[in-house]
């Protein structure tokens, strides 16, 4: 597990004090211990008495019984004296004339005492002083363990206070008009609770944001936080979990604790479906994580609660969540946030440009309807990237082109220049694109063309890009019956110029028979009647994946398999009459795209012209 720096800093502090101490204690042995360079010879008494008596001695120091003899010609030697008698008196009993001693340098010194306290120093002291230090080292670590420990239960939240220029209001967030209306009550609630008291009214306890990834649900927040001037405690529905039993219902108490001593306050959970689904579900089930949800069911709606605590929280799966944590006087208010339609695509991407250089080309109108299904994060990001892509281009100014560029990136992904196709290849691509194009231009309920490119992006070897003129929220029959027509048109133009087809038309394919049964199975748009087949467990509006679950015979799934077989015939026909009656047109929208790889909507409307083909159905 990779260390925090803070951590891997402090370990290597503490290394390197550790290895400091490790070199002083070995210093020390080593001046004790230090010999001389050259080691002295071992002689006798009778060899220290020829060489006095032949002059060769320049001095001798008497340790104790040990003598360290120093000759003339700069030799060491050492030797052994009788204990019994000095030095003098021994040399005398061997012979050595008074005359003689007299010309040595003879100096005594008594090192018993100083021996004896080196020893216990070295041997006892020093071990002593460096376990005392090993342990307190090893203390102060196990105590800075234990205070991690005991802190396991508090609550991680982070604490904003007040307004602060560098953060966001409900002025930096753009649409969003009905949820900011129903924040708004819970502001001025908490700046001026008396109006609402007066008139007996109580404030929703929890309100529970919900929608789709980057729609703004933190934004909202955090607006939130700054406009109420009021403790606003932030935490993440997974800083509650943690290894140990109980740290989770612990930190729930330690967050409603904090915000009952700051109130009138607001605690934020984000993505509080981690920790608020429903119990006792399946493999969803965890002794831990349903300690903690009942910890904050009984904070919210319990004996303790304090009404000037307002609990917000944010999800995308609101079909997830356990429904006592759902009911009346806990979550009261669930504020839906969709995607943006046009004009709060415009309003949001104003407000990512404000601190850009534009260029004078930037048309937010028609960027806006560029965009329809872009979150506001996917927004952000596009103005981003096209920031980025003018930076990268030596440009001082972002100008239409670089955010147009950066919408294909965002949609399909960045250019896979290394993706390089053959002649062959690049021409199936060509006309597969020009196929796809043509029919829809064509249709009477198909989105104009706005791009045709045979340029790879992402996982798409090329693209045809459709836009609605404007926003759209229901779908016809005859809507849907077109768009299957237009996403088989590459297969059967392969088939009909080439006389065969590739796995270029693979997605097409996948995504026409799940349009064909949604139409049979969950539109009732097909010859089996308005029923819908398969309980679908998913949040349509919001567009969120889910399972279904069968609940029909087999017989009835003979009946969807023949009606989706029936529309994918059908549409493939349409496609196939439209491709037969405009095959000049398709040949030089082939061939344009061959050479220029990309065409924008004028210059495919010249190729093709109007809407003028007579169809035999």
């Amino acid at each position: 597990m990779r260390r925090p720096k803070s951590q891997l800093n402090k370990f290597i502090r503490n290394t390197a004090i550790a290895f400091a101490l490790f070199l002083l204690i070995a210093g020390i042995f080593s001046l004790y211990n230090t010999n001389s360079s050259q080691k002295p010879t071992d002689v006798s008494l009778d060899k220290l008495l020829e060489q006095i008596n032949k002059e060769q001695v320049k001095s001798i120091q008497v340790i104790d019984n040990n003598l360290e003899i120093t000759l003339k010609s700069g030799e060491k030697e050492k030797a052994q004296k009788e204990q019994e008698s000095s030095l003098s008196e021994t040399l005398k009993n061997y012979g050595v004339k008074s005359e003689k001693l007299t010309q040595i340098q003879i100096s005594i010194k008594n090192t018993s005492a100083s021996k004896i306290w080196g020893n216990i120093l070295i041997s006892i002291l020093l071990p002593i002083i460096f376990i005392l230090g090993l342990i307190y080292f090893m203390s102060r670590q196990m105590r800075g363990a234990a205070g991690k420990a005991l802190k396991f239960g508090e609550a991680t939240a982070r604490m904003l206070r007040g307004k602060s220029k560098e953060r966001e209001t409900f002025k930096d967030v753009a649409g969003l008009k009905e949820a900011k209306e129903e924040l708004i009550e819970v502001v001025d609630f908490l700046r001026n609770p008396g109006k609402y008291l007066r008139t007996g009214a109580r404030i929703p306890r929890g309100v529970l944001l919900v929608g789709p990834p980057g729609t703004g649900k933190t934004l909202l927040a955090k607006a939130v936080a700054n406009e109420a001037n009021v403790p606003f405690l932030s935490m993440s529905g997974s800083e509650f979990m943690e290894l140990f039993v109980g740290v989770g219902a612990s930190r729930v108490r330690d967050l409603f604790n904090k915000a009952k001593k700051g109130a009138p306050s607001i605690i934020f959970i984000d993505e509080i479906d981690s920790i608020g689904g429903q119990r006792g579900m399946g493999i969803t089930a965890h002794e831990e994580r349903e300690q903690t949800l009942n910890q904050i069911l009984a904070e919210m709606d319990g004996f303790t609660t304090d009404d000037r605590v307002i609990v917000m929280a944010a999800t995308n799966r609101p079909d997830l969540l356990d429904l006592a944590l759902l009911r009346p006087g806990r979550f009261d208010r669930t504020i839906i946030l969709n995607l943006p339609d046009i004009k709060e695509r415009r309003a949001i991407l104003k407000i990512h440009c404000r601190n850009k250089p534009l260029d004078e080309s930037v048309d937010f109108k028609e960027l806006a309807e560029r965009t329809p299904g872009f979150s506001g994060a996917d927004l952000a990001n596009m103005v981003n990237e096209a920031a980025i892509l003018t930076a990268r281009n030596g440009k001082k100014k972002v100008s239409q082109k670089e955010m147009l560029a950066s919408i294909d990136k965002v949609l399909l992904g960045p250019e896979r220049k290394s993706h390089v196709l053959s002649k062959k290849e690049k021409r199936i691509a060509a006309f597969h694109e020009a196929g796809h194009a043509l029919v829809s231009h064509f249709l009477p309920h198909t989105d104009p063309i706005r791009k045709v490119s045979i340029v790879a992006r992402g996982i798409a070897g090329g693209f045809t890009l459709k836009l609605p003129e404007e926003e759209k929220h229901m779908y016809s029959k005859a809507e849907f019956l077109d768009e299957l027509a237009v996403l088989l048109a590459g297969y059967v133009t392969e088939k009909e110029i080439f006389g065969d087809i590739t796995t270029g038309a693979a997605n097409d394919l996948v995504r026409a028979t799940k349009l064909a049964r949604d139409l049979v199975t969950e539109y009732g748009m097909s010859e089996l009647g308005p029923v819908v087949l398969g309980e679908k467990h998913k949040l349509k509006f919001l567009n969120l994946p889910g399972t279904e679950e069968r609940n029909y015979s087999e017989e009835t799934a003979t009946k969807i398999d023949k009606e989706i077989s029936k529309l994918i015939n059908q549409a493939q026909e349409k496609s196939k009459e439209i491709i037969e009656n405009c095959k000049n047109k398709l040949n030089r929208l082939g061939e344009v795209l061959i050479q220029k790889e990309t065409i924008e909507r004028k210059e495919f409307e010249k190729i093709v012209g109007g809407k003028k083909v007579k169809l035999g159905m």
